[in-house]
C-alpha cells in the first residue's frame, strides 16, 4: 500500500508539547507536566486525580493513576493493585521506587465513560501512503475488569468506534463522535509533520469523558 514506516519519536513529551501549541488543539489535551514532587501535590490538589506514566513507554507499562482521598491520605492504582498511604512524602516515596528513575509525566485523570462499568477509548491509526495521508482503522478499548487501561496487551478487548460509542453513549452520538476525532486527527497530524518532518504513522489515543468531551492522551509513532 506504499505506507512508509517513517520517523520515530519516543518521547511523550516532546509530542504533547507540540499539540498544546496550538489554540484549536490544547483544549483537547489534558493538562500535562513532566513529573516533579512538587508537580505532583500541586495537580492532585487541583485535579483530585492524575494519571503519571513514563515518558518513553508503551502498552500501558508503568501507568499509575493516582488519587488524593477526600477524607485524607492518597492512593496508586497499578493494573489491579491498590495501595494507600497516610501522607503525601509516603506516595511521593513508593512512586520513586516504581519509576525507578525514570523521567514520567502527570496528567489530569480524565473519568471515561464506560461500557458496562469499564472504562473505554478509542485508537485511530493514521499513516501516510504515496496518495497521502489515510486511515487505516478506527477502534475502541474496553478496559479488561478490574484495570483502568485499556491496552489491549493489559486484557483489553477491541469494538469497532461505533459499537463503542453506542454503547457508552447512544446511536445519536456516533456520527459526531467520530467526526470530531477525525477532525482532530488530520490537525494535530499537520502540527506534527510540520514539527517532525519524517513521520509516517502514527497512532491517536483518544478518550471520551462522561460528559462527552473528546480529549486526546497520547500520540504514537509507532501504532500497533
Amino acid at each position: 500500500m506504499g505506507e512508509r514506516l517513517g520517523r520515530q519519536l519516543a518521547s511523550k513529551w516532546a509530542k504533547t508539547a507540540a499539540l498544546l501549541s496550538h489554540g484549536d488543539i490544547a483544549p483537547h489535551i489534558p493538562p500535562t507536566k513532566r513529573f516533579t514532587s512538587s508537580q505532583l501535590k500541586r495537580m492532585l490538589n487541583e485535579h483530585g486525580m492524575v494519571v503519571v506514566k513514563p515518558i518513553v513507554g508503551a502498552g500501558g507499562h508503568g501507568v499509575i493513576k493516582v488519587e488524593k482521598h477526600s477524607g485524607g491520605g492518597y492512593s496508586f492504582t497499578y493494573y489491579a493493585q491498590v495501595r494507600r498511604f497516610g501522607s503525601f512524602a509516603a506516595l511521593v516515596s513508593a512512586l520513586h521506587k516504581r519509576r525507578k528513575g525514570r523521567a514520567y509525566l502527570i496528567q489530569k485523570g480524565i473519568e471515561l465513560a464506560t461500557v458496562g462499568g469499564r472504562p473505554i477509548d478509542y485508537r485511530v491509526k493514521y499513516v501516510k501512503t504515496q496518495r497521502g495521508w489515510v486511515y487505516r482503522s478506527m477502534v475502541g478499548r474496553i478496559a479488561k475488569p478490574g484495570l483502568f487501561v485499556t491496552n489491549l496487551c493489559r486484557g483489553g478487548s477491541m469494538v469497532k468506534a461505533a459499537e463503542g460509542i453506542r454503547r457508552s453513549f447512544s446511536e445519536e452520538h456516533i456520527a459526531a463522535k467520530k467526526g470530531k476525532m477525525r477532525e482532530l486527527t488530520v490537525l494535530s497530524t499537520s502540527v506534527l509533520e510540520a514539527r517532525f518532518p519524517g513521520i509516517g504513522q502514527l497512532g491517536f489515543d483518544y478518550g471520551i469523558d462522561k460528559q462527552g468531551k473528546i480529549w486526546i492522551f497520547e500520540v504514537n509513532t509507532r501504532p500497533q
